[in-house]
């Protein structure tokens, strides 16, 4: 087995393995410790009935983004599970793509609390604020 040897390759590889994420179009933009920035573009796969991205969409990324956060400064050889998140969606965007930031606020032995937020990149590069998010995670062993 091999070993990553930066934030981003153990973010990466593990990211390799989400079916959602691929089947989303989800782009990792930068991983370091304690965070991590994720992109979803806008396509019918994450949309609602009103054409607008999907909360769920919006969640999953925010969830994503706050656990590849605490995954950086989990140990080696330990995965992390989101034991629980709340979110607050802030408005509701077409086109461009949403982006999510995810921190860690505090790294402890059980559980690690993070923070996200999802910001809205329209097709002229204005940011607006969409959604945040708060989580605690659980370090867990590795299973593969």
């Amino acid at each position: 087995m091999t070993t990553a040897h930066s934030p981003h390759d153990r973010v990466a590889q593990s990211m390799a393995r989400q079916g959602m994420m691929n089947h989303l179009g989800v782009r990792l933009l930068s991983a370091t410790e304690g965070q991590v920035e994720l992109a979803l573009p806008y396509s019918d796969k994450a949309t609602q009935q009103q054409g607008g991205f999907h909360g769920g969409a919006i969640g999953a990324l925010a969830d994503i983004a706050g656990g590849y956060a605490a995954l950086t400064v989990a140990p080696e050889g330990m995965e992390v599970v989101t034991v629980e998140y709340k979110i607050n969606f802030l408005n509701s965007f077409q086109g461009g793509e949403i982006r999510a930031t995810g921190q860690v606020v505090k790294a402890g032995r059980r559980v690690i609390v993070t923070s996200a937020e999802v910001v809205h990149i329209d097709a002229h590069g204005k940011t607006s604020p969409c959604a945040v998010m708060q989580q605690t995670l659980m370090p867990v062993p590795k299973t593969y």
